[in-house]
């Protein structure tokens, strides 16, 4: 609606995981670093972690993106809140399996061929669980850690990827032989004042801008407002745009920034 006014190419604090929008601050560089590494070293388990609205499921993708197609096979879950057979029968799904069966025992079985597979062709098989601390069953969360009990020559056959919001941890550490496996942890926090910045003007480019749109002033504004999360800045910096050209603004400045934080009335 707005973008042709501000000489923008498309919407840029949409708040979705876009990969392209992916801000690589030094905390998110070194969660994908940490993933990445998980992965490549066949690991057995790594977990990231971060407050909500922090980016973690763009980063998510991103590191999915990073992986080859050729050297991993990856089975993403992005609603984990199930049973634990309808959690077994969606890695399988999502691995590529696609036969139906009901029997535990023989859904393990095909997910062990399934992983015995990929190594005998050259890949590793990574499975993401997005949005893990809405798995509110200790035993759902016990079958994950029994994917990690397929080894071969003391060789993990997966790589198990846990991410989710801060509570995740306290409920992986209340179960010590899960938290025992999980050898790699990261754990994302909110962007400070200079990020912030830097994200602000980083999403605006990506988006096409060619010139500064927002003043600094209006940015510290908008940091103080939100506390640096991503999420919350999305949401103030696309109605900041809305308004800009509803009123044929030529700077994003402090007055429209302080009248939208006073329109939400917190």
């Amino acid at each position: 609606m707005y973008e042709k006014y501000w000489g923008l190419d498309t919407l840029p604090f949409e708040n979705v995981p876009d990969p392209r929008f992916l801000y690589r601050s030094s905390q998110h560089e070194e969660a994908l670093m940490r993933l990445i590494y998980a992965t490549k070293s066949q690991k057995g388990a790594a977990m990231l972690t971060g407050e909500i609205g922090c980016g973690k499921t763009t980063l998510s993708r991103v590191f999915i993106q990073e992986l080859s197609s050729d050297e991993y096979e990856i089975g993403l879950i992005a609603n984990p809140c199930l049973s634990p057979i309808d959690l077994l029968k969606e890695i399988l799904y999502q691995l590529g399996v696609e036969k139906s069966v009901e029997d535990k025992t023989e859904m393990l079985h095909m997910l062990n061929e399934k992983m015995l597979d990929n190594l005998n062709k050259g890949k590793k098989t990574i499975v993401v669980i997005d949005e893990a601390q809405a798995i509110e069953s200790e035993t759902t969360l016990e079958e994950l850690r029994l994917l990690l009990n397929f080894q071969l020559n003391e060789k993990f056959l997966v790589t198990l990827i846990l991410i989710g919001q801060p509570e995740l941890r306290e409920r992986v550490t209340s179960i010590k032989q899960l938290n025992s496996r999980i050898s790699i942890r990261y754990h994302l926090k909110h962007l400070d004042l200079n990020d912030t910045i830097k994200y602000i003007i980083f999403r605006l480019k990506v988006a096409g801008l060619k010139k500064n749109i927002i003043t600094k002033e209006a940015i510290e504004k908008i940091h103080s407002y939100t506390k640096g999360v991503p999420r919350e800045i999305n949401n103030i910096c696309d109605l900041a745009l809305l308004d800009g050209f509803s009123t044929e603004a030529e700077l994003i400045n402090t007055k429209i920034i302080q009248k939208l934080i006073d329109d939400t009335g917190k």
